[in-house]
């Protein structure tokens, strides 16, 4: 009997081993429900031909090859990924719509004798879960913002809160961006459903009764767009501004950048993207430091010339100045048990 979710925060605590996704490859990257493996029992172009035969030629057709298709692809997982799971393990599988790819790979579960289940509606039950979170319902508890200027060690001020027992979003790290020019973690950004998916997820986990800390961004953090009900509680939320001495915030920016700085090529295209705001003389000289490798000298112009004008204007004047003497770990260590203690 296919299971019903009922709440992301279910998730947590399913009567299941293992949550597999099979659907194929595209659908599982764009989008996927927490912790499930991706075992696609068609591939995408296995999943297009079936489709154009099945509305441009016979239905019959359409599933005799699917079917066929599913069998060979299952048969691969058997003696591939699934061939240690043992006698009384107990799989999820959904694919898009509970249908029949979920249905035909846990028939042939169940067959070789385990405890396999589908999801109800599939993919998409789970999608209206994560959208009514983030779109129909307020944000679930009280928000206290961490803003400051570009290099304020915003992030690993998050991350001392996080090990200090408070509750903490991270947006930038689900998003997959530092929200700035420069800020691309890794090759890519998620799609924005698998960032609602993330952020759904770590919103069910929140407790109401207690503030959550989260770095002051704006509706969109590269091309991720943060939902409504979280804008609208970031907006009214308590504020703190850190405030540190630019030679700390050089040196943070060139520990959090290190990546950026060991690819000459991409730092040098970035910068090129800066000649609308600030023309090609000025460009020109920013891209002379950095093949000259004059990194702090670079990096503090950056922040004096293009980040701070932009932040003050977009700053909130009400927000409670935070003067650290340092970026360093005992200081944020510090700052962050001050900022539980005045707010939780």
């Amino acid at each position: 009997m296919p299971f019903h979710l009922t709440s992301l925060s279910a998730l947590a605590a399913l009567p299941f081993d293992e949550i597999i996704d099979v659907r194929s490859p595209s659908e599982y990257a764009e989008d996927h429900l927490p912790g499930a493996i991706s075992l696609p029992v068609l591939s995408d172009a296995e999943r297009a031909r079936v489709g154009t035969i099945y509305v441009q030629q016979d239905r019959f057709l359409a599933r005799k090859i699917g079917a066929a298709l599913v069998a060979r692809n299952a048969a691969a997982h058997l003696e591939g990924p699934l061939a240690d799971r043992p006698g009384g393990w107990r799989p999820l599988v959904y694919c898009w719509r509970g249908g029949q790819r979920s249905g035909a790979f846990t028939v042939i579960l169940q067959q070789v004798g385990w405890r396999a289940d589908t999801i109800a509606g599939g993919w998409r039950s789970y999608r209206r879960l994560v959208v009514a979170a983030l779109y129909d319902s307020p944000f679930p508890c009280p928000a206290v913002l961490i803003d400051g200027g570009t290099g304020t060690a915003k992030t690993r001020l998050l991350a001392h809160l996080a090990g200090a027992g408070a509750q903490v979003l991270d947006l930038e790290a689900m998003a997959g961006h530092r929200g700035s020019v420069f800020g691309l973690i890794g090759a890519a950004q998620p799609s924005q459903k698998a960032f609602e998916s993330s952020l759904a997820a770590a919103m069910a986990r929140l407790d109401p009764a207690r503030p959550v800390f989260v770095e002051a961004e704006s509706a969109r953090i590269g091309h991720i767009t943060l939902p409504p009900a979280l804008t609208k509680a970031m907006k009214g939320a308590r504020a703190c501004r850190i405030e540190a001495p630019m030679a700390a915030r050089v040196g943070h920016i060139l520990d959090a950048y290190a990546d950026l700085i060991a690819e000459p090529e991409r730092l040098d295209a970035i910068l090129g993207r800066l000649v609308r705001y600030h023309g090609h003389a000025r460009v020109n000289a920013w891209q002379a430091l950095a093949q000259a490798g004059d990194f702090a000298p670079l990096v503090e112009d950056l922040i004096r010339t293009h980040y701070d004008p932009r932040y003050r204007r977009m700053s909130r004047a009400e927000a409670e100045p935070l003067a650290l003497p340092d970026l360093s770990e005992h200081t944020l260590r510090a700052t962050a048990e001050r900022l539980i203690a005045r707010h939780v």
